[in-house]
């Protein structure tokens, strides 16, 4: 490693130490020739798990972006914080294990997943994402999956 203060690049490791859970390790040198002490930080450089838009773009994954769309969906719904968090938390596991070979998912895939679980926990915030995330453009799209979501609730009996 290159010394910060003299531009050597002889250094000896006098205390290495794991931080963050084990995901990066800091590590204290001295400069063989100079003696300046400087402090290092080693960390796995990860490729990026990618979200595949419906145009062909590429983007990082955002888990940001996942829990506002599910917030909106439930808005003023009985739903707490936590059981938001604990959607996006199981809706993010899924994407990976789906997208684990490639390291990316499609927009669409990660719709339906959002789909799937908002219908298992409140109708009303599915029909809410479903009708932006399905792009309807008139009330007989939304009454068509309003009367979905009846014949599955039927079936399911």
């Amino acid at each position: 490693m290159r010394c910060p203060y003299c531009g050597n690049l002889e250094d000896k490791v006098l205390e290495s130490r794991t931080m963050v859970n084990g995901e990066s390790i800091r590590r204290r040198r001295e400069c063989i020739s100079c003696g300046y002490r400087f402090t290092s930080y080693e960390r796995i450089d990860e490729k990026p798990f990618m979200v595949v838009k419906r145009d062909g773009r590429r983007q990082p994954f955002d888990r940001k972006k996942l829990e506002k769309g599910i917030e909106r969906a439930l808005e003023k719904r009985p739903v707490s914080t936590s059981m938001v968090e604990q959607i996006s938390n199981d809706i993010e596991d899924l994407a990976i294990k789906k997208g684990r070979e490639s390291r990316e998912i499609s927009t669409s895939e990660l719709g339906e997943l959002v789909l799937e679980k908002l219908y298992s926990i409140d109708k009303v915030a599915y029909i809410r994402f479903a009708s932006v995330y399905r792009h309807f453009e008139n009330l007989d799209e939304f009454i068509t999956e309003v009367k979905n979501i009846e014949k599955r609730g039927k079936n399911n009996e």
